[in-house]
């Protein structure tokens, strides 16, 4: 079992994951895209409370299988079907990137799941997560892009890239720290804290929401002249 955690560590992000949620739904207004988070968020907290994920011997990981490519594959479909090209056409981009500030949060609630031993240094930024820059300079990028009538696309766009490869880099690592067959890294302090309820809800509901935001929003701004 994982070690007993300070409650308001649970509290923030429980927090985190609904203001993901709910920004995204502001930015798409789209009560279909609503319901389908959620229900996938009580998918999700279903299985991290059955305890699926903490069997770590199974290849691949249980936590790929159930939690992150069903994610992913929802992505996809998004992309390449007519409804779905329609959808991303309507989402506002403002607040999806003024969403990018949660990660502000999230880093905090690593560092803390480090700092009790069930998380690897590597996925804080006291290792070599730097998300967080993202998440700081999120609010910025989205001032200085919006302050006018005409929006700086290509600040926008090239923000979006870097940020996408800084939540590549922590994904990947984070794979490799999680303890199952294809762990690499972090042996003596490995990504416990994401096989349990609710920290299980990074990987599979907060990382597909701000991959699946600036996928968005890099669809949209690589058109714009």
């Amino acid at each position: 079992m994982m070690q007993e955690l300070p409650i308001f560590i649970g509290l923030l992000f429980g927090i985190t994951v609904l203001i993901t949620i709910f920004m995204m739904y502001r930015a798409t207004q789209s009560k279909k895209f609503l319901l389908s988070v959620v229900l996938w968020t009580l998918v999700q907290s279903a299985l991290g409370i059955s305890g699926i994920y903490q069997k770590t011997d199974m290849m691949p990981p249980t936590l790929l299988i159930f939690g992150l490519f069903p994610a992913m594959v929802a992505i996809i479909t998004v992309f390449f079907t007519k409804a779905g090209k329609q959808f991303i056409e309507t989402i506002d981009l403002k607040i999806v990137t003024y969403s990018h500030t949660i990660r502000i949060p999230v880093e905090i609630v690593l560092t803390f799941l480090f700092h009790y031993g069930v998380m690897s240094v590597y996925i804080t930024f006291e290792g070599t997560n730097f998300d967080i820059l993202s998440g700081i300079s999120a609010p910025i990028i989205a001032y200085i892009s919006y302050r006018s009538m005409t929006v700086n696309h290509r600040v926008l766009l090239w923000w979006n890239v870097m940020c996408l490869l800084l939540l590549l880099n922590v994904v990947i690592t984070a794979i490799f720290a999680i303890p199952s067959p294809v762990q690499k890294i972090a042996f003596d302090q490995p990504n416990i804290a994401v096989l349990y309820f609710p920290f299980n809800l990074l990987p599979t509901i907060v990382v597909p929401l701000v991959l699946f935001a600036h996928c968005v929003a890099i669809k949209r701004l690589k058109n714009v002249k």
